[in-house]
């Protein structure tokens, strides 16, 4: 099945990928590689940011996997905007992510294991990919987490 015809399928609409916070592009081509630059989870509506809060402390192990799993969505529409279907991924080859902890929390993979499920769930094999989760003391706006992304394409 393709990758557009199973995002249909589970129901999910991809976001208008939002303008960057910076002096940066959302994505940048090299070869048959797309790099995705680090997504911070946006409110539905694309307004200001999901959440603030730290892993640990004010934001739960479930809450920031579902916050990951936002930072994959909106990575997806990013790859469509710039592709125009994400049946051009042929493999997600890295997944970074980035965790606002409170002291002493160490569970970072569980909350990345949010973005890693949701590309499994879309792309199937082509999704598993490699992977690092890294506590942080902060991120952009307050932020519990970021997802940066790296793509092969056909």
């Amino acid at each position: 099945m393709s990758a557009e015809a199973r995002l249909h399928e589970l129901g999910i609409q991809l976001p208008s990928p939002g303008a960057p916070g910076g002096l940066y592009v959302p994505c940048v081509r090299s070869g048959n590689q797309l790099f995705v630059s680090g997504q911070v989870p946006r409110n539905a509506d694309g307004t200001g940011v999901a959440m603030q809060g730290k892993l640990g402390a004010d934001v739960t192990i479930e809450q920031g996997a579902e916050l990951a799993r936002t930072c994959a969505i909106q990575a997806l529409a990013v790859v469509r905007a710039e592709l125009g279907s994400l049946d051009r991924i042929t493999r997600v080859l890295r997944v970074g992510g980035y965790v606002a902890s409170a002291k002493g929390f160490t569970a970072h993979p569980l909350v990345i294991n949010g973005a890693s499920q949701l590309l499994v769930d879309v792309l199937g094999e082509a999704g598993r990919h490699a992977r690092i989760a890294i506590g942080v003391a902060e991120l952009p706006s307050g932020v519990p987490v970021e997802v940066e992304f790296l793509f092969e394409l056909s």
